[in-house]
């Protein structure tokens, strides 16, 4: 590994995704010949994920703005599947599709609320657009102000 101008560069590492505000940095590693996940912090420290240590391979990582969610594309059996994990909590949110479909890239809205799916289905390549609104919380720009229908005024 060496440091560029900006940060940390490994050799081994590929299909990198960089954080909204920049600090962290996800990346796909071989680690004992699986491709693996890793979180990097700005000054190139390894921030563990554990949830994921047991469904590799990992593909395709996108992360939040704050980096509050990572959501990727594993493996679980034969079947590939999109996650998405809120390092916040914990929690590894399972995004099953229908019909046999299989994810091949993704890439997350900065805030959360949605997800872009490219798929494979039948041979043809599509991409669908899933709205994860009700599922995670948005994770907002530092400073950004929570939005709130106004109020109706009675008369």
């Amino acid at each position: 590994m060496e440091r560029a101008a900006t940060g940390w560069i490994d050799r081994s590492q590929e299909d990198p995704a960089l954080s909204g505000d920049g600090r962290l940095l996800a990346v796909i590693s071989q680690i004992q010949g699986r491709p693996t996940v890793q979180l990097r912090g700005e000054d190139g420290s390894i921030r563990p994920v554990p949830q994921l240590r047991r469904h590799q391979p990992h593909s395709s990582p996108s992360l939040s703005w704050n980096g509050r969610y990572l959501a990727l594309i594993t493996q679980r059996g034969k079947r590939r599947l999109a996650v998405v994990l809120d390092r916040l909590n914990g929690r590894l949110h399972p995004l099953p599709l229908p019909g046999g479909r299989d994810p091949v890239r993704l890439s997350l809205a900065p805030d959360a609320r949605r997800l872009a799916l490219q798929v494979a289905d039948q041979g043809q390549w599509r991409v669908e657009l899933l709205d994860l609104s009700e599922l995670l919380e948005p994770d907002r720009a530092a400073g950004q102000a929570l939005t709130t229908p106004p109020l109706e005024s009675s008369r």
